[in-house]
């Protein structure tokens, strides 16, 4: 029997590569399912399987037969929000991972802010929303303020920042449409500094690998989704309101129930500049979060972190002390609608030292769309520098640099 410890990858589109190749890296034997067999992290795997992700019943009885010849060691996902589907498999197969009443606080934004408002964890105002008509008697009472989210989806699908004078029954329809349950959340939106954020917990260690400012400035093109146009590290904000949110950060995910793994925070300013909490997974970020901003900016790769943690091992926790202090800036691109023809200057762009990633999620032919959540991004790419001002001048460059063509 091959002693190389196996990792159940859960998926191997473009988001589980880095987590892939660092499990492999760490001599891991992968094992990668995914429902597309044209998926593109696929190829890197050393072995695959044509099953969803969200099949949980067809997945149990796949490595129930699979570990008869081969164990499973880690059960793993990034980028992907299946926590019940690892806590599932995990569970079955006697592997460290969250709990199932974990994986639903941590995947329903319903359960989650109903548990956060019991424990006294600092957050906006929240209601279930019933109809398109309950809708329009919150906005009389409160005002346009407010964002409306189906509870059980990520990467803003079905998500709508409201505007004066929106058809409030389209939107609550649009939310419900996109939700597994056909619930529908309704929350006070906080205009303050919104942050992504990345902690490592395990047992009585906490540390917040990461806090990056999300940049919303094209989202006023994409007809009230809130689609982040990535973000900038090291966070602006003062050292002592870092803290403050660690202390949040905290907080909030041991209220949840994560005491060995990853709490994936958004957080928000309000008005007085305190900060709340939107959101947090218990899973790691996809999105070029923990595989492009955290150890461009701090050397630190958490990925390799939650793989040990995954596998039962004692974690290096060591490794998690910043080793360089740098500036980096991740964007995607939002080009006009049509057919995609062809992009050009991405040559000019790759030869750059300071480019880290460039990336295109379409081919010629491929039909373009304004996206409505984060899954349905162009393309994304992540620049280096020396200090915040450079970083955000060669984000310019890159924009300015490459040009798509379409009908």
């Amino acid at each position: 029997m091959n002693d190389q410890p196996t990792v159940l990858v859960l998926g191997a589109s473009h988001d589980q590569f880095y987590l892939i190749e660092t499990a492999k890296r760490m001599g891991c034997y992968v094992l990668a399912v995914d429902m597309d067999p044209a998926a593109a992290s696929f190829p890197h795997a050393d072995e695959k399987a044509l099953i969803s992700t969200r099949d949980i019943e067809g997945l149990l009885a796949f490595v129930r037969a699979y570990r008869t010849h081969r164990p499973i060691d880690a059960v793993v996902t990034m980028g992907s929000e299946i926590s019940m589907t690892v806590a599932v498999l995990a569970e079955d197969l006697g592997l460290q991972a969250i709990s199932r009443e974990t994986a639903w606080l941590a995947s329903n934004k319903l359960a989650m802010k109903r548990r956060w408002a019991e424990k006294g964890i600092p957050i906006p105002w929240f209601n279930e929303l019933h109809s398109g008509k309950h809708l329009r008697e919150i906005v009389q009472a409160r005002g346009w303020d407010l964002i409306v989210k189906p509870t059980d989806r990520s990467g803003a699908r079905g998500i709508t920042k409201l505007a004066e004078g929106m058809d409030c029954e389209a939107v609550f329809e649009r939310a419900k449409a996109s939700s597994y349950e056909g619930k529908v959340i309704v929350e006070e939106f906080l205009s303050g500094e919104q942050e992504s954020t990345e902690s490592i917990i395990y047992d009585g260690f906490f540390k917040t690998a990461g806090v990056s400012d999300r940049n919303y400035d094209m989202a006023h093109q994409l007809m009230g989704a809130p689609v982040e146009n990535g973000g900038t590290m090291p966070s602006i904000l003062s050292e002592d309101k870092l803290k403050e949110i660690d202390v949040l950060l905290e907080k909030a995910a041991r209220t949840l129930g994560i005491t060995r793994g990853v709490g994936k925070g958004d957080v928000a300013l309000d008005a007085e500049g305190k900060p709340r909490m939107i959101e947090m997974a218990a899973r790691l970020s996809g999105g070029w979060m923990s595989a492009g901003l955290i150890p461009v900016t701090t050397g630190v790769n958490i990925v390799q972190t939650i793989i040990e943690i995954s596998l039962g091992w004692e974690p290096d926790l060591g490794k998690l002390t910043e080793k360089w202090h740098k500036y980096a800036a991740l964007r995607y691109f939002f080009p006009p609608p049509g057919i995609l023809k062809g992009i050009a200057g991405d040559d000019a762009v790759r030869a750059q030292p300071w480019l880290k990633v460039l990336e295109f999620y379409k081919r010629s032919g491929d039909r373009i769309e304004p996206p409505a959540s984060h899954a349905e991004r162009f393309g994304a790419f992540l620049v280096e520098g020396g200090s915040r001002l450079e970083v955000l001048d060669r984000a310019r460059w890159v924009y300015d640099h490459i040009k798509t063509q379409s009908t």
